[in-house]
Formats: structure tokens, C-alpha cells, sequence
């Protein structure tokens, strides 16, 4: 069978600024993103169909005979059986809401409107429905997770100069270097990707997962329910943080409760508030309302899409958005909703397009990526897209 994840269009524009330069199923959450998972449970390839500008970079593969599923969808077991039985012109619904369905080649408009015979899921489910989710269900997934890339398969044995401390496991893969730190796995497993190296004096806490080729820095405190992705650099003190991979926070500050995207970069002594001081619910910027709305979270700090970047001791109140490409900068407090493509900080103008391409990729090439021409079109893409989904001159 020929499995595709779709895209919600409502859904894909809710998890804005983290879906500008991705489909919803190359979302972090845990260890895997949203495909990966789908992968492993049903051991089988998976692409994504998604908005035509992102076709290029993330191709889908059609057959003749086809089962979609929604892409914001977090797998179990039982949902993954209930999608396998689907027979063709069927559709899987919870709460009507259409979970996957097996049909032929169908387009991102078309896929939005399918309509089969009916068959009623009685499980409820998880999806990823706003930016606050991907943190909020980040320790439950990596998990998961952890089950799903450790099974029958032998971890590095840890080294004697490490601490470890409680019931939960520590997984090292081959190439990592783990040397003097301490793991205290009460609330959950560490898993340690190829090539990661966390620096003497660490101090990690379960569930947490770093995946290849990050760096967790000298001294790092980093709490339960964070991810760094591919590539990362992290250092400070974290919490309850996604990276989804290729970031920066290599120096002391505080992040907590957030999620940050790719090529994006932290300079030293950011920190940003996750509690407001009346411990009231946190508002976040909605881009479907253009406004912001009640998360229902009494803890949410920052969301930051991909290319972003901020100046040294920079400060984030609790529960902002920044949008794609911008640069922060200044010591006052920054917007709660900084928009993507923008230079500064309380006043902010432009930033430049060439220059902003410039700096992109300059960013990749310090980590042996080139920026391709697939690259640039997605660039100037989601440049074209942001300039008609963040006008709100006439409004």
C-alpha cells in the first residue's frame, strides 16, 4: 500500500510561523517528525502532499490505490490499524474529523474535500494542532519514541566517568562522545544520537533526545521534555524545548517551554519568560485570527520560525511568536508577535530580501549545506507567501 500524509489547510496555517518552509508531517515532536513516526509504525515509505510551493523540496509519491492521513495525526497502535484496514472510497473519522481515507491521485485542493463511506474511530486521538502542542506533548512522544528507534537494537555502554540516576534508560548510538555528566532518568529515557557530543558537566534530565551531530555544551542544564535536533547546539539552561534541528544556543540563558525552528540562532544570554508574573493564562499570536488567543497554558514561551535570529541578551515575554527570517535586536523587552522578514526590535523595518538570502546562506554552509537552487525558489516562495498572510495594512 501507497501511504501520503496530507496537510490540513486550516491546520497548516494554524501551526504558522513553523510551516512556512515545511508540510505538518516534518514537524519535531519527540525524537521523529510526524512522517518518521507514520514510517516506523507501518514500516513502509511515506510522503507528504502539502501546498504546491513546497512540492519541490518535499515530493509525494502517488500510486494508483492511495491511504491519506492527516498529517497533523500523532500514531498509536490501534490508529494505525484502524488506517491499514481502510478499503478503497473509505475514510477513517474521529468527532468528524476525517483521519485518513484510501482513494486514488488526488491534488492539495481536492484532497480537502474528500468524502467516502464513514467509518467511525471510537479511540480518541493526538494531533498537533498549534505551536504550543509540539512542546506541550514533546516528553510523551520522546517516549514513545524512544520504544519505536531503540527496539532489538544495543546502545554504547556509558561511560564510568557519567552519573546516572533512575529507572529509565540511557540509549548512545555509535560515534557519540558522553563524558562526566549526569542523567537522572526518574521521568523518562535519554536518547543519544550518532556523532552527538555533550560536554563535560552536563546535567540532563529524562525524557530528552539529541539527535545526530548535536552539541550539548560545558555546564548545560537541560530539563525533561526536550528535543535538540539534528545539528544542534545547546547550552544554558532548557526546558521543555523543541528544536527542530540546525539551531543555535550555544551560550548561557534561559529557554523554556518553546519551540524553535531551523537556521535559527540565539545569541549569548537570550532568555525568555514562560510564566506570567499574575500566573494568568498565556495568549499567543493565532495567525488564522490575527490576533492573539487564549493557549489555556499557564506556561508557553517562545515560538521562532525558521532563519530567525536575536542579538545578545535578548529578551522574550512570555508567549511570542517570531516569524521567519527576521533579526531581533535591543534591550528592551521584544514584541509578543515579531512578523517574519523584519529587521530591530520594539521599532523594527524591513529586512532586506537579498540580504536575508545572503545570511541564509552563509548559515547552511557552516553546516556543509549548500543552498541549493531548490533552496532559493522555497526562499523566495515563502517570501511572496508571508508578504500576503502578515499584511495587515488594510485591516
Amino acid at each position: 500500500m501507497n501511504y501520503i500524509v496530507f496537510d490540513e489547510n486550516f491546520i497548516k496555517k494554524s501551526l504558522l510561523p513553523l510551516t512556512y518552509f515545511r508540510p505538518v508531517s516534518d514537524i519535531r515532536c519527540g525524537i521523529l517528525t510526524i512522517k518518521e513516526k507514520w514510517e516506523y509504525y507501518l514500516d513502509s515509505p511515506v510522503s507528504s502532499l502539502s501546498e504546491a510551493y513546497l512540492s519541490e523540496k518535499f515530493p509525494v509519491h502517488f500510486e494508483a490505490d492511495n491511504i491519506y492521513i492527516n498529517a497533523a495525526l500523532l500514531p498509536e497502535k490501534d490508529l494505525v490499524k484502524a488506517v491499514q484496514n481502510l478499503q478503497s472510497n473509505e475514510q477513517l473519522v474521529y468527532n468528524d474529523k476525517v483521519l485518513a481515507f484510501r482513494a486514488g491521485q488526488l491534488n492539495p485542493d481536492t484532497v480537502q474535500n474528500f468524502k467516502g463511506k464513514t467509518i467511525v474511530y471510537q479511540k480518541p486521538v493526538v494531533s498537533i494542532k498549534k505551536p504550543y502542542d509540539i512542546f506541550s506533548f514533546n516528553a510523551g512522544q520522546i517516549t514513545a519514541d524512544y520504544v519505536l528507534v531503540t527496539r532489538n537494537r544495543d546502545s554504547q555502554v556509558l561511560s564510568r566517568t557519567n552519573t546516572k540516576t533512575g529507572k529509565y534508560p540511557v540509549f548512545i548510538e555509535k560515534g557519540a562522545v558522553v563524558e562526566a555528566v549526569i542523567f537522572n532518568t526518574d521521568e523518562g529515557p535519554v536518547y543519544i544520537g550518532k556523532n552527538v557530543k555533550i560536554l563535560e558537566g552536563s546535567m540532563i534530565r529524562g525524557p530528552f533526545a539529541a539527535l545526530d551531530n548535536s552539541v550539548v555544551k560545558m555546564g548545560a542544564k537541560i530539563y525533561g521534555g526536550t528535543t535538540l535536533g539534528p545539528f544542534t547546539k545547546a547550552g544554558g539552561e532548557i526546558k521543555d524545548s523543541v528544536f527542530f534541528g540546525y539551531a543555535n544556543k550555544g551560550h548561557d540563558g534561559y529557554l523554556g517551554d518553546s519551540v524553535i525552528a531551523e537556521w535559527c540562532n540565539l545569541g549569548a544570554d537570550t532568555n525568555n519568560s514562560n510564566l506570567k508574573n499574575n500566573y494568568s493564562k498565556v495568549k499567543l499570536w493565532d495567525y488564522t485570527q490575527k490576533d492573539f488567543v487564549d493557549t489555556g497554558l499557564q506556561f508557553c514561551g517562545l515560538i521562532m520560525g525558521d532563519h530567525s535570529k536575536c542579538g545578545i541578551a535578548t529578551m522574550f515575554n512570555t508567549g511570542t511568536v517570531v516569524g521567519v527570517s527576521s533579526n531581533i535586536f535591543g534591550g528592551d523587552y521584544q514584541p509578543k508577535f515579531f512578523p517574519s522578514f523584519k529587521w530591530g526590535g520594539q521599532q523594527y523595518t524591513d529586512y532586506r530580501y537579498d540580504k536575508a538570502v545572503e545570511v541564509a546562506t552563509a548559515v547552511m554552509k557552516r553546516r556543509q549545506k549548500e543552498f541549493t537552487g531548490i533552496e532559493a525558489d522555497l526562499f523566495k516562495k515563502v517570501y511572496e507567501k508571508v508578504k500576503k498572510i502578515e499584511d495587515f495594512s488594510n485591516e
